[in-house]
């Protein structure tokens, strides 16, 4: 059985902890068997991508990465 989380899409929480702390956002995606959820524009990662073709350029990509769930709290 998957554990049952506090938040849902849509909501708007806040970051408790990490170099996010204090911001806040809408949670685009959960994760309830990982207990993790996404939050818009917070836990971004740098991600440099190699060309794939040739002649093509390499580019440095942001990525979003999920938080645990037990990091945010609900904004009232």
């Amino acid at each position: 059985m998957m554990p049952k989380l506090h938040i849902k899409k849509g909501d708007t929480v806040t970051i408790r902890t990490g170099n996010d702390k204090g911001k806040s956002g809408k949670v685009l995606r959960v994760f309830p068997r990982t207990n993790k959820v996404i939050v818009e524009g917070v836990g971004m990662r740098t991600k440099h991508q190699k060309p794939r073709k040739a002649g093509q350029a390499g580019q440095i990509v942001q990525k979003q990465h999920p938080i645990h769930a037990s990091n945010v709290t609900l904004k009232k």
